[in-house]
């Protein structure tokens, strides 16, 4: 692909898109790049939202798609491989066109201080494409946050698997991952809102996030949360959790704190254990310490003992009424944790002391068959051959177990439990099978040693636990 393949002159777009632009006097550079259909779509919400200071970015390997976008810069990749007609649903095709392209991705990255990553999951150009994207910004030295939306439970076992493999590359490449599922729309919307407004709504969470996080860095308000505050809350720390609430009256701080909290649009919602929490409070009036107060109590309640927040405050007269609350959660499980677990070397359980003389460890037991004196045991003494060879062990060493007592008729029947018997006298009553005899000057040793089939016959030497 040469430089002629770029789509990227403002004067190209179609006269009834306003394009945005972009306030210069924000020193952070944030860019937003939209993969494959998905993506691109996200990226047009964004825009007809009037999100400030970003740039807008959108890259697809079909031409027609990318013909509708209304980003300032727009990135035909691929096209040796796909000839502009997309990638067929196949994400391998979307990393290739990427890797195809990676050049041309870096020079419109470049300079980038913040960058988001979005793209619908399952399908085929913006699952590849996304992690090579991802891994460009990154290497560029740019924050970069990756917000996704997966697949309909109905779209299949494909789609969805291909998300799942897709997710599993972008979260290795991105500092946090925030991820939507297009099913929980289902749990949002009536039943009779049409396909159309259903994607819009997921469209219209990937815009809040992005817009969320965007205005935290480039508003100025009475309280200022910078750029250095979402990098330190949001570098390296894999899953995070994007919540936006709006509440309004009497209790319109805790209204807008709940909500921010338990987003049903986002997986796994919940704070729980969130190491670095960021919250930016909105309003269209001053914002009164108990409602601040407030609103941190209802956010923090769940969060680690050892969290790190950061806060602050914007005013815009838009609000009315209402007051908006954004927050971001993260280090949940971070990269240095997840090592440093496995490192740990967990401590040997001392094993407590064995009082009863008829019970021995386990290394006891393995010294015992390997004709070594146990150590810690009363004196374990053989058996005298001549007179207990047919027993298995010293019967009336072991006592006898409370309830399993039988009468004397029982005691005598083969296979009775060796638990039970009053002498020795229980085997050698039964008369032995002929088929099985030791050869002649065969010489009694350890069980661990016979034939199994001479042990199956009592031929095998006992192990007497007791001091008799």
């Amino acid at each position: 692909m040469n430089s002629s393949d770029l789509i990227v002159i403002n004067d190209e777009l179609d006269e009834d898109v306003v394009t945005p632009t972009v306030n210069r006097g924000s020193p952070t550079v944030i860019k937003v790049i939209g993969c494959g259909g998905g993506g691109g779509n996200a990226v047009n919400r964004m825009i007809d939202a009037n999100i400030h200071d970003v740039e807008f970015i959108s890259i697809n390997t079909d031409l027609q798609a990318l013909e509708g976008s209304k980003a300032q810069n727009r990135l035909a990749i691929g096209q040796k491989v796909t000839k502009g007609l997309g990638s067929g649903g196949k994400p391998s095709i979307g990393e290739q066109a990427a890797e195809e392209d990676k050049e041309l991705i870096t020079n419109e990255l470049r300079g980038a201080d913040m960058v988001f990553v979005t793209a619908g999951m399952g399908g085929g150009t913006g699952t590849g494409s996304a992690p090579v994207v991802a891994k460009i910004a990154r290497e560029l030295g740019a924050l970069t946050v990756a917000v996704v939306t997966t697949p309909f439970d109905f779209e299949g076992p494909v789609r969805m698997r291909q998300a799942k493999e897709g997710l599993e590359k972008l979260q290795a490449e991105v500092d946090s991952l925030i991820v939507i599922p297009n099913q929980h729309i289902l749990d949002v919307v009536d039943k009779d809102t049409s396909v159309r407004e259903a994607f819009m709504v997921a469209d219209d969470v990937l815009r809040q996030g992005v817009e969320g996080i965007s205005t935290i860095i480039t508003s100025k308000g009475d309280v200022n949360t910078d750029f250095a505050d979402v990098r330190n809350a949001m570098r390296g720390q894999g899953k995070a959790i994007l919540g936006i609430g709006v509440g309004e009256g009497e209790n319109r701080a805790v209204e807008a704190a709940t909500k921010a909290i338990s987003n049903p649009m986002i997986e796994d919602s919940h704070i729980n254990g969130a190491k670095n929490i960021l919250i930016n409070i909105c309003a269209s009036e001053k914002v009164s310490m108990s409602e601040v107060t407030e609103i941190c109590t209802v956010v923090t309640a769940q969060a680690s003992h050892d969290y790190n927040m950061f806060w602050g405050q914007v005013t815009s007269p838009q609000m009315g009424d209402k007051i908006s609350v954004t927050i971001i959660a993260t280090g949940f499980d971070t990269e240095d944790e997840a090592a440093a677990e496995k490192e740990e070397v967990k401590p040997v359980v001392e094993e407590a002391p064995i009082d009863d003389e008829n019970v021995m460890r386990s290394t006891e037991f393995a010294s015992l068959i390997h004709s070594k004196k146990p150590s810690n045991i009363n004196s374990l003494r053989p058996q005298q051959t001549a007179q207990k060879s047919n027993n298995m062990f010293d019967f009336e060493s072991v006592p006898t177990v409370k309830g399993l007592e039988k009468d004397s008729h029982e005691k005598e029947k083969w296979g009775q439990s060796l638990f039970n018997f009053d002498d020795d006298s229980a085997f050698s009553a039964q008369p032995k099978r002929k088929t099985i005899t030791p050869p002649e000057g065969y010489i009694f040793q350890d069980d661990i040693n016979q034939p199994a089939i001479w042990q199956k016959e009592r031929y095998g030497k006992g192990i007497n636990l007791s001091d008799n």
